[in-house]
């Protein structure tokens, strides 16, 4: 798939899940409207809606509906912001830009965000547990199982705690692969999964798409390694260089810059061997990891 045709496609799921949350993210007429304007500052703000676009991805491959597909992937952009709000905040990261404006603690205050960050997650939820998502229960009971896996303690949330330790352990290349899988790949995982949950795929059907999201994910986040490196701070929109200046070991150190670019090409040539069985459905799958790896921003 062109560059131009999938950047188009992200252009367009941007429109279609925002066209989703906006109506739910109405703001109230009472005090508790500035933590309603805080979820739609960091959630209708833009973004690659990378995740949105392979749930309806991987939705496409088992003829899923696309209304259903939009709630999972809107729930999923919820999970997605939450943690960069909370990623962003001075206890961790302390970021002042996000998607090339103030973070959202920045544009409000520290503890509007937190709370922002706390509705944004729990309103995923609300989003999966709604007959509109699926009518079947147990889908949605899935995808709600599956979502808390990947974005809590045993994935996002337990990755992001490693992170923040890092510097008081030495952490060799296994260690930081499975940092780097449960903080960034898990949710990754999960967007492609949620296709397959709502489609009924068989067990073989979702082995496949798990082998990709997982070389995916970690593809993906060698590549960001290498953007806090390389990157423009107006191209990326957030500011660059935090790893190497707080001295966290990511892939990019460890390896350096040319072996990581090969790590990146190696995961990215093993994610879309996952998807042959899939033919030219899968083409928009294929297309996301050359950019995934590729990307500026």
């Amino acid at each position: 798939m062109a560059n131009d045709a999938l950047i188009a496609a992200l252009k367009a799921t941007n429109v279609a899940v925002e066209r989703v949350l906006d109506p739910i993210l109405a703001v109230p007429e009472g005090y508790e409207a500035q933590v309603v304007q805080a979820m739609r500052y960091s959630v209708l703000g833009g973004g690659k809606r990378l995740r949105p676009l392979l749930v309806l991805a991987s939705g496409e491959l088992f003829d899923v509906e696309r209304s259903h597909a939009l709630r999972a992937a809107a729930a999923i952009e919820c999970v997605h912001c939450y943690s960069l709000i909370h990623d962003d905040l001075p206890a961790m990261d302390d970021d002042d830009m996000r998607r090339g404006q103030p973070t959202t603690h920045k544009a409000f205050d520290e503890a509007t965000a937190i709370l922002a960050g706390d509705a944004l997650l729990t309103l995923a939820f609300e989003i999966l547990s709604h007959p509109s998502t699926h009518p079947d229960p147990n889908v949605r009971l899935e995808l709600i199982t599956a979502l808390t896996k990947a974005s809590g303690h045993h994935g996002m949330v337990g990755g992001q705690m490693i992170d923040l330790t890092a510097h008081d352990h030495d952490l060799d290349e296994n260690a930081i692969y499975r940092m780097q899988q449960m903080k960034t790949g898990d949710l990754i995982a999960f967007s492609v999964e949620a296709g397959a949950i709502l489609g009924h795929a068989s067990k073989d059907a979702r082995q496949s798409l798990h082998g990709y999201a997982r070389d995916l994910g970690l593809a993906f986040q060698i590549a960001d390694d290498l953007l806090d490196v390389e990157g423009d701070v107006e191209d990326v929109g957030k500011a660059t260089g935090k790893d190497q200046n707080a001295g966290k070991a990511t892939l990019v150190s460890l390896m350096g810059l040319e072996r990581a670019r090969q790590q990146a090409q190696m995961l990215s040539d093993q994610a879309i061997e996952h998807l042959q069985a899939f033919d030219t459905r899968a083409d928009l799958l294929r297309g996301i990891v050359h950019f995934a790896v590729n990307r500026t921003h």
